[in-house]
């Protein structure tokens, strides 16, 4: 079949316009993985300057690490190599003489030419393939290493966004070149509209979509929504952003538009909007209302979270440091030298179980898949906590029972029930005072739940306004319940997080008899 002129002059045009699409994708694509790579990289090169400065303070001794990596996501591989390539220290190697030396490495070899080095290989050691990451600090290498598994290959897979850009592009140039499928192209797109339409009614945006001369073209329901709270009046007509009050920023802009995107925030009536506006080319615009009222108070909790364990830390580490630098400044008997010491360790065992604690519930929150979940023998469990407690219990004339049946059998986590168990009972140690009872009870089931309640006689809360903050982390009733008296402030905490885990919900109320009683459920999982 001979071509004509015009369908060879269409063809040539649609070689050349495909290399030209091939080779853009090509390069974005090359492009985004190298700053994926290149955010990653930071990442491990952060946790190397980190371990290095645990080293230096420390005097370069490795026992200082084994807290430090216990901070990091859970499945990192640190390794310590010095110049001439012999491994000093590896965290997931039990025995580090018999590995090999590592001057060969291309991360190493990398690092020593260039401060840093990075590859992806097969372990001959652990047999499983990693991202490593070296780095040198001065007579020594700081080697951090991610499993290369699909989490890992995850983070460095480039976005498709601007491929399926490029390809929508690229037919829809195609199909204009056909005449012959203009019609059926034509249909396609208006499906393709359909959907794109049908995906921002259910969008959990408010959008609205504005001519250049600021006439509405399209809105869903969700900005009409978020527009009632925000104006200063009820309005169902989008164009009011034009002229009430709250949008005055955005509306300052739209007069000058040196630019195609804007973003501020509004509060109102005790939220938060997010209000966002994309200039197209042809002048046209879109606004985003987004309400972040939810995201906004989880990034305030988190940041007090972080400031109440930095707090937290900063006492027994203060602590260590005071006690120790006694015994190196003065001139001490041995009886004082013991006494600074024993004092000095006993902090360091509130710092470990606290980093415990806070490992536990960040793993109980983020990470939950973690944990085993099969059938637990609730009496046996209690009668194992019951002799891990017996001495603490005598001392204060405390006695413990239960009341449950006899081969009571719940779906859980084995160490997550002890630790609800166990911190219950531990909090009744401490302040519940003394010659009193702690009475764990079934109370029923159904087919959802398991119905619980842990009771104890002793004497309770006064003020009852403490009640519903004692699951907060950190959360002390009085500044008397310090750490010397009380635990980590994070029991409660811990144990609420593990009974949500196991489906179930706690509560917590003071006795007419006397006492406190925690009211919780178990799901049947």
């Amino acid at each position: 079949m001979k071509l004509t002129y015009k369908h060879k002059l269409s063809l040539y045009f649609a070689v050349i316009y495909s290399v030209f699409t091939v080779c853009v994708v090509v390069f974005e694509q090359s492009r985004e993985k190298r700053y994926r790579t290149a955010t990653l990289e930071e990442k491990l090169d952060a946790n190397a300057e980190i371990i290095n400065a645990s080293l230096r303070k420390n005097n370069h001794r490795f026992e200082a690490l084994d807290t430090l990596i216990g901070l990091f996501p859970q499945n990192i591989r640190v390794s310590l190599i010095d110049i001439q390539g012999l491994v000093i220290f590896d965290n997931s190697v039990e025995d580090i003489s018999q590995m090999d030396n590592h001057a060969g490495r291309p991360e190493i070899i990398s690092a020593s030419k260039n401060g840093k080095g990075t590859d992806i290989r097969r372990s001959e050691t652990k047999h499983t393939e990693y991202l490593y990451y070296a780095r040198r600090f001065d007579d020594v290498y700081i080697r951090v290493a991610l499993p290369y598994d699909i989490h890992t290959q995850r983070l460095l897979k480039t976005d498709k966004t601007f491929l399926y850009f490029m390809l929508v592009l690229f037919a829809t140039t195609l199909v204009l070149l056909n005449y012959r499928q203009l019609n059926e192209s034509k249909k396609n797109i208006d499906l393709e509209r359909e959907k794109l339409l049908e995906h921002v009614h259910s969008s959990e945006e408010g959008i609205c979509f504005f001519t250049a001369n600021k006439t509405v073209k399209f809105f869903n329901s969700l900005f009409i929504q978020y527009l009632n709270i925000v104006a200063d009046a009820p309005e169902n007509d989008p164009s009011v952003v034009f002229t009430d009050n709250a949008f005055y920023k955005m509306n300052k802009f739209l007069a000058t538009a040196n630019e195609k995107y804007f973003e501020c925030k509004i509060r109102r009536q005790g939220k938060k909007f997010s209000l966002r506006v994309n200039i197209f080319e042809d002048r046209s615009f879109e606004v985003v209302l987004n309400n972040i009222t939810k995201q906004e108070k989880t990034r305030l909790l988190k940041q007090e979270i972080t400031g109440n364990i930095a707090h937290e830390l900063r006492t027994p580490v203060t602590s260590i440091r005071g006690y120790l630098e006694t015994v190196l400044g003065q001139t001490l008997n041995d009886e004082q030298k013991n006494h600074f010491i024993a004092r000095a360790h006993h902090q360091t065992i509130v710092l470990s179980e606290l980093i415990q604690d806070i490992t536990l519930i960040t793993n109980i929150e983020e990470a939950p898949q973690m944990f085993k979940m099969e059938d637990i023998n609730l009496n046996n469990l209690l009668e194992t906590l019951k002799n891990d407690l017996l001495l603490s219990l005598q001392k204060k004339n405390i006695d413990m029972q239960w009341n449950t049946p006899e081969n009571l059998t719940v779906k859980g986590n084995q160490n997550l029930l002890y630790a609800v168990f166990r911190n219950l009972a531990d909090n009744v140690i401490r302040y519940a005072g003394e010659n009193i009872s702690v009475r764990i009870i079934k109370n029923n089931e159904d087919r959802d739940f398991h119905y619980f309640s842990f009771y104890d006689t002793g004497v309770g809360i006064a003020d009852e306004s403490h009640l519903n903050r004692l699951f907060e982390r950190f959360y002390r009733i009085n500044e008397g319940r310090t750490r010397d008296t009380g635990g980590s402030g994070l029991g409660l905490s811990i144990v609420k997080n593990a009974i949500a885990l196991h489906k179930g919900n706690i509560t917590v109320k003071n006795r007419k008899e006397g006492g406190l009683e925690f009211l919780f459920t178990i799901g049947r999982m």
